[in-house]
C-alpha cells in the first residue's frame, strides 16, 4: 500500500442520468457523450500516477469498463448528501493506512496529472490542498486528517462552496492550486477546448 491515495468520485455513466443541466441545452444522450469523454480523460490523467487509486461509483460498482481493476480499486459511495459521501470516503481511505489523500471529480477536460502531483507535493507542507474551480466550488480536495466542519452546513453544487468551505479552516494550512474550469452547463463547455460531436 502506498502513503498517497486518489479518490475519483464519478456517476455511473447513464443516460438521463449524468450532466442534467448540461442535458437542458445539448439534449440527453449528448450530455451522455460529453460524461463519457470526461471520465476517459480524467483515467488518463490518473492512470500512471505514483499512488494508491480508488474509483468510488455512485450507485453501482463495474467491473468491466474503462477503470483496469488492475490500477483502480473500486469502491461504491455512501449514502447522503455530496459532503457525508466525500467524509465517509476519506475515512475509509485514511482507516486503510493512507496518510495524504486527494479527492477529485470526473469534470474537468482542464484537469492534468501534474495538477494531482502538484497538490500532493504541496502537502509535503500544507495540511490541506485544494483546487479551486470557476463556478466557486472546487475540483480537488487534499487532506491529510478529517476536518469534520468542511463537509458540513454546505450548498453543495453552488458558488459559495469555495468560500464556506476556507472560512471553515482559518487556524490551517490551506494550499490553494490554480482555478479551473468545471463542466457543468453549456457555458462552462464552451469555455473549454472541448469539441461536441
Amino acid at each position: 500500500m502506498k502513503t498517497n491515495a486518489l479518490l475519483i468520485f464519478t456517476r455511473n455513466p447513464t443516460l438521463g442520468k449524468v450532466k442534467t443541466r448540461l442535458a437542458k441545452s445539448i439534449g440527453d444522450e449528448k450530455a451522455l457523450e460529453v460524461y463519457k469523454d470526461l471520465l476517459q480523460h480524467t483515467m488518463l490523467q490518473t492512470q500512471y500516477l505514483d499512488c494508491d487509486k480508488y474509483v468510488f461509483y455512485d450507485s453501482q460498482i463495474i467491473e468491466d469498463d474503462i477503470w483496469d481493476n488492475e490500477i483502480y480499486n473500486k469502491k461504491l459511495q455512501a449514502d447522503g448528501d455530496l459532503g457525508q459521501r466525500m467524509k465517509a470516503a476519506f475515512e475509509t481511505l485514511f482507516a486503510l493506512g493512507h496518510e495524504k489523500c486527494i479527492i477529485v471529480g470526473s469534470d474537468l477536460f482542464d484537469l492534468q496529472t501534474i495538477d494531482i502531483k502538484h497538490a500532493f507535493h504541496a502537502m509535503d507542507y500544507n495540511e490541506i490542498a485544494i483546487g479551486p474551480a470557476q463556478d466557486g466550488g472546487y475540483y480537488l480536495l487534499g487532506l491529510q486528517k478529517i476536518f469534520p466542519s468542511i463537509f458540513k452546513n454546505k450548498q453543495w453544487g453552488t458558488s459559495s462552496v469555495l468560500a464556506d468551505t476556507l472560512n471553515d479552516l482559518p487556524l490551517h494550512h490551506v494550499y490553494l492550486l490554480k482555478t479551473l474550469n468545471d463542466i457543468d452547463t453549456i457555458e462552462d463547455l464552451e469555455k473549454s477546448n472541448y469539441q461536441l460531436k
